[in-house]
């Protein structure tokens, strides 16, 4: 059964054709490649010439500019099916000055993403109260949050407000028990799997540069942990992409 790689940044990887191949051989029959900030959204939208291709516009928290509002250009492009990715990251970030920079930028694309019905992409790390507040102001919102190593309170909370919750290869990291804990936890109808590439490749390519057809590797150990099959996995787990990321079924 093929999987979706549901957040990669292809454009930071070389040897695209070589990723590609790798990615059918290791049955990856999508993948989303995540903008991160303005300066490179044409390097991420030259991927989606593949059919099996989409893409996000965002401006990541490492990237936060203090004006978000270049976001808007893209909500209508037909291969743009989410925006993000968006957040905040306040175990980089601790000056808060900078912290409230990010939660404005944060606030401006989930508003963007309310008034044109677009799912949001979330990165999130130690700044769980002011993700969940942000979150909650815009109720109409939903996405996932991705590479997901927050608290299961956390999770939760999300869940509560249909989100999803996507886990990357850290969960096959020895020190990643919370991260088990989740990825445990989440329902059969929430849970995307994703490498994040080309950082955090699973076990056993940890300290390769990770790429879409490692994602096979997560699956499979999140099947053995979820005690399912790794065929229902990949099943259900694409599914889930699709109901979240609508354009990109049609």
């Amino acid at each position: 059964m093929p999987l979706i790689d549901s957040h990669c940044h292809l454009n930071y990887l070389e040897d695209a054709q070589g990723i590609l191949q790798r990615a059918a051989e290791a049955d990856v029959a999508g993948m989303l490649c995540i903008g991160v900030d303005q300066e490179h959204m044409s390097e991420v939208l030259e991927f989606t010439v593949y059919d099996h291709i989409w893409a996000t516009a965002g401006e990541h928290p490492g990237a936060c500019s203090g004006d978000a509002s270049w976001v808007a250009g893209f909500v209508d492009h037909p291969q743009v099916v989410a925006l993000g990715e968006m957040g905040l990251d306040y175990f980089y970030e601790k000056e808060p000055a900078k912290q409230a920079a990010q939660r404005h930028t944060f606030a401006q694309q989930l508003e963007l993403a309310a008034n044109h019905k677009l799912p949001v992409v979330i990165h999130t790390r130690e700044a769980q109260t002011d993700t969940l507040d942000l979150l909650n102001e815009q109720p109409d919102v939903v996405g996932v949050l991705h590479c997901f190593t927050e608290s299961w309170e956390m999770a939760s909370a999300a869940l509560d407000m249909g989100f999803y919750i996507s886990i990357s290869g850290i969960v096959t990291f020895r020190n990643a028990d919370n991260v088990r804990e989740v990825a445990e936890k989440v329902p059969q109808d929430r849970l995307l799997v994703e490498t994040d590439a080309p950082w955090l490749a699973p076990v056993p390519q940890r300290g390769a540069t990770n790429e879409p057809a490692f994602v096979a590797h997560t699956a499979r150990y999140l099947a053995d942990l979820r005690n399912e099959d790794p065929h229902h996995l990949a099943q259900y787990t694409s599914e889930n992409f699709f109901r979240l990321f609508s354009r990109a079924a049609d």
